[in-house]
């Protein structure tokens, strides 16, 4: 049985208009690729570390493949152009032990 793994994005947005933008596009791509949002945007503490970013993101992927196949999608691809002068990001895929 394949691993589900777990699309964690940490973001500040800078310019909200391109943002909506790019968050309309990447959940079309999430939908297309069968994602999950376990959570998006709620209250955060930050126990340790640099801080972080005001807006967190988890999304459930069926699988490790499935999830790179998103993130290297046209519409995702798409997606981050709005993004890329309307947000700082971290993103990472992890695959569940």
């Amino acid at each position: 049985m394949p691993k589900k793994a777990y699309w964690i994005a940490h973001v500040t947005v800078t310019d909200p208009e391109p943002y909506k933008l790019y968050a309309d596009g990447a959940s079309k791509a999430f939908e297309k690729y069968n994602a999950r949002v376990l959570a998006r945007g709620g209250r955060v503490e930050h126990l340790e570390g640099s801080g972080g970013r005001p807006r967190n993101v988890v999304i459930e992927f069926e699988d490790m493949e499935t999830a790179l196949a998103c993130y290297h999608s046209d519409e995702y691809q798409a997606a981050k152009a709005h993004r890329e002068n309307a947000g700082i990001a971290e993103i990472l895929i992890l695959e569940a032990s």
